[in-house]
């Protein structure tokens, strides 16, 4: 099931991409593990899937424990507090839900204590409902100059999550918002390297984000199934 689950992603993103004039190979998928079983996990490793995305902290670390010596590659994807960023700083491969800079500051000094530099994107409620994390659209920029100066964190994009909504046009709005962000920190002249990372779009949008510019799609029902709840 994983393995056909997974080959259908990425015949749509290529069938997407295709669409609008992009290569498929502009677009990395990271399948979220949240609730998922290592067993799955495993079945998407076999069908080449390297990225896995977990939301929580704890779950992460389980998971790692038990993928010790396999060749997958993990993003906290969920909020983030401060408190945990010593838990992962050591080997996280990628943190998206950087939004506010007294986090980008722990992670900063994590990283220096492990000698290391941590890729980090910065996380944009471009829906701006009250229930979801990120920076204001309006103070985007504003973060991104901030954490472009530490040493130890390598900023490589941007993340926002969609609209749960069934309407095509409220996702499309979130995502080409985000893109204009992107574009606009691209050309401002206070970053050394460009933005690269535009990671946006999940199970229910994920063709409209990468028709309006996502580089990097998280899915995780439409590879695992129905989510355990918790």
């Amino acid at each position: 099931m994983v393995a056909e689950n997974v080959k259908n992603i990425r015949e749509n993103i290529s069938k997407t991409c295709f669409r609008v004039g992009r290569d498929s190979h502009s677009v990395e998928m990271v399948a979220v593990t949240k609730t998922f079983s290592t067993d799955l996990i495993k079945e998407a490793m076999a069908a080449s899937v390297v990225a896995f995305g977990e939301n929580y902290v704890q779950e992460l670390l389980q998971k790692k424990k038990e993928l010790e010596h396999t060749s997958a590659q993990w993003h906290m994807i969920g909020h983030l507090q401060s408190n945990k960023v010593k838990y992962i700083a050591e080997w996280i491969r990628m943190i998206h839900s950087v939004d506010n800079e007294g986090l980008a500051l722990e992670i900063q000094k994590r990283a220096e204590r492990a000698n290391r530099a941590i890729d980090v994107l910065i996380e944009v409620n471009t829906s701006e409902e009250a229930t979801k994390f990120g920076v204001h659209p309006d103070q985007a920029i504003d973060l991104i100059k901030k954490v472009s100066r530490y040493s130890n964190v390598r900023l490589r994009g941007l993340m926002t999550i969609g609209p749960f909504s069934d309407h095509i046009n409220e996702s499309r709005k979130s995502f080409k918002l985000l893109k204009s962000i992107f574009d606009k920190a691209n050309v401002s002249g206070f970053l050394d390297t460009p933005l690269s990372i535009l990671s946006m779009g999940m199970t229910h949008d994920y063709e409209i984000a990468i028709e309006e510019g996502s580089t990097m799609v998280r899915i995780g029902t439409a590879i695992f199934g129905s989510r355990i709840k918790q």
